[in-house]
């Protein structure tokens, strides 16, 4: 039996170009799913991001206020979602939030008080790495609030989304869904990676142990503040760059900035990926 030949030094050096290393791949029948995979991403990435740079400008000479919540289980993606947005956007007119757990003094204040601080100004983007939906989920599962506080703040919520929807501000909502066993796998990933250990805490091992009541309070708060003028974005995220990708073109979707129509891929997401929430509507986590 024939071996395939691999690739050689010469190979190398004989292409000028990754259409000419590709030519020289298929004459040899080398199979390379995973780098053609890779290719596509990083070129779909790079486009993607020029039209961010392009919404950005618009969002800022319009003097848009556009705020984008990234929510979702412990290990789905939320971060390395945000950091692919944020990459080669104007930091003088973007942000990041990522708050730590409220301080003594911010326990006895309104609860969406220190949110607000740091909603966007008129021309900014904002990006939440989890945000005021930490107490409709993440809380009362793990015991942070009350039950006289979580369903106060599920009241006020609705009310407080319609608030901001009024005064202009443009809110998306992401709920990045992973399943079960893929969580399973980035913890362990995460435990493996010198580089990530950082990451996990005792908080996601609790992930894992108490998922049935990460999802009854997941789909209490879906029915409850998913509305006409705040729905729910979910996305299916298992193929975590496949996520990203999605993502970047559901936002870019939303907006009729300049020179969107010279983009050089789809700005339409895929429905298959990402879709707005329903109560019908079958899901992975």
């Amino acid at each position: 039996m024939n071996e395939t030949p691999g690739l050689t030094k010469e190979d190398f050096e004989k292409a000028s170009s990754n259409q000419e290393l590709f030519d020289i791949i298929n004459k040899k029948g080398i199979t390379i799913t995973k780098v053609h995979k890779r290719i596509f991403y990083e070129k779909e990435l790079r486009a993607l991001q020029i039209e961010l740079v392009k919404l950005q400008q618009w969002i800022s000479k319009n003097k848009k206020s556009v705020a984008i919540i990234f929510e979702g289980r412990d290990a789905a993606g939320k971060g390395g979602n945000i950091r692919r947005f944020m990459e080669h956007l104007n930091p003088r007119s973007s942000r990041l939030v990522a708050l730590t757990k409220p301080t003594e003094e911010e326990k006895g204040q309104w609860y969406f008080r220190r949110y607000i601080r740091n909603l966007p100004n008129p021309g900014e983007m904002v990006f939440f790495d989890r945000s005021w939906y930490n107490r409709a989920v993440v809380e009362p599962v793990m015991g942070f609030c009350t039950d006289a506080q979580y369903h106060k703040f599920m009241v006020q919520l609705p009310e407080f989304e319609h608030m901001l929807y009024e005064d202009g501000l443009i809110l998306i909502k992401f709920w990045i869904s992973i399943s079960k066993d893929e969580q399973l796998s980035r913890f362990n990933a995460r435990l493996e990676t010198p580089l990530k250990r950082w990451k996990f805490s005792p908080v996601d091992k609790k992930g894992q142990e108490l998922w049935e009541k990460y999802s009854y309070y997941k789909e209490q708060m879906f029915g409850r503040t998913h509305t006409s003028y705040s729905p729910w974005v979910i996305v299916k995220a298992n193929d975590k760059k496949v996520a990203r990708l999605e993502c970047i073109r559901y936002v870019l979707s939303q907006f009729d900035y300049e020179g969107k129509d010279e983009a050089l891929t789809t700005l339409l997401p895929d429905p298959n990926i990402i879709m707005r929430y329903y109560r019908s509507s079958k899901q992975i986590d």
